[in-house]
């Protein structure tokens, strides 16, 4: 009996799978990207469109352990977007990261700041009399 109990149970948990087949996460669409970290994340200021200063972002990323590796810089910027992100920013300029320290709280803490900006549409040119 108990035999047939787990047979069953074991048919159908094996069509679980087929009934919740979980959705494609969507892609994000981005205003400019930066194609080496593959968010919106610049360590250099944006001259060709106008934009306004949304504010001053920071972000720090924390080592598991001590045998744990650096951050890279990709995940410090992803950090660093995630908090502009929140603000309502278009994208971050001018992101500078430093090294990594010890903290009181983990093992090993990299910090990062940058300016979270939106962008603005151009005026309209005013006609000529």
């Amino acid at each position: 009996m108990k035999l047939l109990k787990y047979v069953v149970a074991g048919a159908l948990l094996a069509t679980l799978p087929t009934q919740f087949v979980a959705a494609k996460k969507e892609e994000k669409k981005y205003v400019v990207v930066n194609e080496d970290v593959g968010v919106p994340v610049f360590p250099y200021d944006i001259t060709d469109r106008p934009y306004t200063v949304v504010g001053e972002v920071k972000a720090g990323v924390r080592k598991a352990t001590v045998f744990s590796k650096e951050a890279s810089q990709g995940k410090v910027y992803r950090e660093l977007w995630e908090r502009a992100e929140k603000l309502g920013a278009d994208a971050v300029i001018n992101a500078k990261y430093g090294d990594s320290h010890v903290s009181a709280f983990s093992w090993g803490k990299t910090n990062a700041t940058g300016t979270a900006i939106k962008f603005t549409t151009a005026p309209a040119a005013t006609a000529q009399r």
